[in-house]
């Protein structure tokens, strides 16, 4: 968490001093552990938020102004609260600036102006949720002080309509939903569909969270994101003869599964459909071990789900199978995974507290000679979604 104190100091450095009372609210990153690319299948995924992300430091003004500020990037503006628009210019000040608009659509208007100062701990394009945890403090913070009630799935949802339509990012709805509903020590189990969710302990004991960057610029997620989904789609339709009310493939088990893939006789698509079939299984089966307190069986699932993304779903690439086969060299890895889209973009692995430093020391160094490419790493830990940290501090 960021040093509220320094965060202060700085606020008023730009805003100047005032005898308003100036709030600190924080949202954190996520990281899914494991059920990837089942959301738009109506599967589960089963997101965590982390203990790191975006703290917003915040004070009403007299007039109709709002003022943009962060600590990571040089663009600061000053806008008028009735002249809030999305321009390509202001860059990363869209994504607060579209939460007053959505909040006002949504029967939430935003009454006065404010001064807003963000510090963000999420490497930005790690796929880590920077602009979901951006969002949601913003929405959160500002129900708060504007004393409208305090609702976290509706924020998900108004963060990710946010998100849609003002920024123009076709995302999912989980980033939001587990920043703005984390819960310290748990991963929440979620139906993306039906926003059915529920917190699962996650007792990592002595085990480490470890999230490696490779570092690769992802180019290919968007054209390749939308073929898997086609090719699902088409899965779907072939297995209507024998589930002709089926819509989605989150809606088969593994076992009619089994039963009936022959029906699909592409064997591209039908690996697609397999994958999807076999990680909401895997979901599944991490709740039951998880429950028990078996993180090793926690463990075999994450390799089991990178192994499937690998070669039956085919959206891992060279850098996420070099650093994911790099960690499981290491002894003390229970598990490790890609994490996210794919193509580039991170792993998450399950690491003994004793060996993280061998970890970050032995994946950085085989990632580096096998790629090129110098990877980061970010030791976590599960933390609670967005919440308010300090009033008139």
């Amino acid at each position: 968490m960021a040093d509220l104190q320094a965060l202060k100091t700085t606020f008023i450095e730009i805003y100047g001093n005032s005898a308003t009372a100036i709030s600190a609210f924080h949202a954190p990153g996520r990281v899914n552990l494991i059920g990837e690319h089942t959301d738009y299948n109506g599967g589960y995924v089963f997101p965590a938020a982390l203990t790191f992300g975006t703290t917003m430091i915040i004070r009403p003004r007299q007039d109709r102004v709002i003022g943009f500020a962060s600590t990571n990037l040089a663009l600061r503006k000053q806008i008028s609260i009735d002249d809030l628009s999305y321009q390509e210019e202001d860059d990363w000040i869209n994504y607060p600036k579209g939460i007053f608009v959505h909040l006002a659509k949504a029967g939430f208007p935003v009454t006065q102006g404010y001064d807003l100062l963000f510090h963000g701990e999420i490497p930005n394009g790690a796929g880590l949720s920077s602009s979901a945890s951006i969002e949601v403090v913003t929405a959160f913070g500002l129900l708060t002080l504007e004393k409208y009630p305090i609702d976290t799935v509706k924020i998900a949802l108004l963060a990710q309509k946010t998100e849609n339509e003002f920024v123009g990012v076709n995302s999912g709805i989980m980033d939001q939903f587990a920043v703005a509903n984390g819960k310290k020590d748990h991963a929440i189990l979620l139906m993306c569909d039906t926003l059915e969710y529920r917190h699962v302990p996650f007792q990592s004991g002595s085990y480490k969270l470890v999230i490696g960057n490779t570092n690769k610029r992802r180019g290919l997620i968007d054209s390749a994101y939308n073929e898997r989904r086609s090719q699902c789609e088409q899965a779907v339709t072939y297995l209507q003869k024998q589930f002709p009310s089926i819509t989605l493939l989150g809606q088969l088990n593994l076992a009619q599964f089994n039963e009936f893939k022959h029906l699909i006789p592409d064997k591209t698509i039908r690996q697609r459909a397999q994958h999807v079939i076999e990680e909401i299984d895997r979901v599944l089966k991490s709740i039951e071990v998880l429950e028990a307190n078996d993180l090793e069986s926690f463990g075999k699932l994450m390799i089991g789900s990178h192994d499937s993304l690998r070669d039956l779903y085919e959206v891992t690439g060279v850098e996420l199978d070099t650093m994911v086969a790099a960690a499981l060299k290491v002894p003390g890895v229970l598990g490790a995974r890609m994490t996210g889209a794919g193509f580039g973009g991170c792993t998450v692995s399950l690491v003994h507290e004793d060996s993280v430093q061998t970890f970050i020391d032995q994946v950085g160094k085989e990632y580096t000679e096998k790629t090129g490419l110098t990877p980061s790493f970010y030791v976590c830990d599960i933390g609670n979604g967005v919440e308010q940290v300090g009033e008139a501090i």
